[in-house]
């Protein structure tokens, strides 16, 4: 993964970024790649199987290793002079232990998955981060083009006041409107513009690039598909789609997997408490040599021994009462997990259902609001002919404007926002792109 990062990198500085333009699948792969959050998890599941290979690493034999040297000059009636040295080697194992090591190994394993799973939700994160300030940015970047035809048309419509109130055609009043109007229009371009810079300036922080390139266009052709079986669809076909969603969610969402790997790790630390009922067995074999000279105060000499041990030891509990309030402690935390999964559950069912509803609701908009916008373009252009002739009022001019400025808007808004439901959904099933979402869409196609 982390040289398909660096190829796109490469790729976009030597061709992307050098043609300007960047795509959405490019913006994803950059905004993973620059992710801190994202490698901090990732680096957190590395921990964990370490920790798994040191567990394992604890069932082994403790070796040992030992050397001494000592020298002694005097006693307490005469002057000696010897020197001591030794060395010994020892094993040690644990021949059993009521099992603990096999519980040990199940929990390790249990955080190793669960610490995946939270790289996983991070993953899943970032990608949503990505696609947000892309959409964002491409919408803040359309209606700042409305809003910039909008002040060119209040410009125009202020320069021909003026002449007509020159020549006595208008009241001050419709000149005063005008006016309005212009100011209006500069501010909402303002506002517009302000909103595209901090849209461009998300996309910079989740993407790392210190300039943003011209963002390549959405092909909504793609998913003419798609919205149009949304608008269409029955309710007994959206109990089936939630279905569908809420299966695909339950077996990959990250965050009921990691409730899930919570349940059972503590179900494994009630197995783990239960066995400090059960005696211990341990075993250690030890041996060693060890050297002595002695000088011609002590009498002289060299000599030199080895010795040996094997032990085997027991350890039987008694403190029973303990124990038991252990076992009690963990299966009320056991008790809670289950409880905390089952309300995890009852949660991504509904925002599964709420996505769903919302995606839904975003294609019958998107349908509706195109058509508006493009009725209410064609009474603007209408209107500003006829404003042109003098046979319409600013009045009627402003609203003709403000009409389309706000049926744009709206059409904007339910595009995009159908394209955040994609990503929202596809996040929430752990799918890898919003297109396995479309492809789950159109397999109920012949559903009744």
């Amino acid at each position: 993964m982390k040289n398909k990062f660096v190829h796109m990198l490469i790729f976009l500085i030597t061709n992307g970024i050098a043609a300007e333009q960047i795509t959405i699948d490019d913006v994803r792969t950059l905004a993973l790649a620059n992710s801190p959050s994202l490698a901090r998890f990732q680096l957190a599941v590395e921990s964990a199987r370490l920790d798994e290979k040191t567990r394992i690493y604890d069932n082994l034999p403790s070796l040992s290793l030992g050397v001494s040297a000592s020298g002694q000059l005097w006693g307490e009636t005469s002057i000696q002079d010897s020197i001591k040295t030794g060395a010994n080697f020892g094993v040690s194992q644990t021949l059993f232990a009521g099992g603990k090591s096999i519980y040990l190994k199940a929990i390790n394993a249990i955080n190793t998955e669960s610490a995946r799973q939270d790289a996983l939700a991070a993953y899943f994160t970032v990608l949503d981060t990505a696609d947000s300030a892309y959409y964002e940015t491409l919408k803040a970047a359309a209606a700042l083009e409305t809003k910039t035809a909008a002040l060119e048309t209040a410009a125009l419509a202020l320069s021909m006041s003026e002449l007509r109130l020159g020549s006595g055609m208008i009241s001050r009043g419709d000149y005063l409107k005008a006016m309005a109007e212009q100011g209006q229009a500069e501010t909402a371009w303002n506002r517009a513009l302000r909103d595209l810079t901090v849209s461009k300036a998300n996309l910079k922080n989740s993407t790392g690039l210190k300039e943003i390139p011209e963002l390549a266009a959405i092909d909504f052709g793609v998913y003419e598909d798609a919205l149009r079986i949304l608008s269409t669809l029955s309710e007994d076909r959206i109990a089936i789609l939630t279905d569908s969603f809420s299966a695909s969610a339950k077996a990959n969402n990250p965050g009921l997997l990691k409730t899930n790997l919570a349940l059972q790790a503590a179900e494994r630390n009630v197995g783990l408490a239960k066995t400090d009922y059960i005696p211990s067995l341990n075993a250690s074999i030890s041996t060693g040599i060890s050297y002595s000279t002695a000088g011609e105060a002590a009498g002289g000499g060299l000599s030199a021994f080895s010795s040996g041990s094997v032990s085997i030891s027991g350890t039987i509990p008694l403190d029973y009462w303990v124990i038991a309030s252990s076992v009690k402690k963990k299966r009320m935390a056991q008790t809670q997990a289950a409880l905390t999964l089952r309300d995890a559950e009852s949660a991504l069912a509904v925002e599964i259902q709420t996505a769903l509803l919302d995606l839904i609701g975003y294609a019958l908009s998107v349908q509706s609001a195109r058509r508006a916008d493009e009725y209410a373009r064609q009474n603007y252009e209408y209107t500003l002919e006829r404003y042109t002739l003098s046979e319409a009022s600013v009045f009627v001019l402003s609203d003709a404007i403000a009409l389309a400025g706000d049926s744009h808007t709206q059409r904007l808004t339910a595009e995009y926002g159908f394209l955040s439901g994609l990503s929202k959904l596809r996040s929430l099933c752990a799918f890898e792109s919003p297109d396995e979402v479309i492809n789950l869409l159109l397999s109920r196609k012949e559903l009744p």
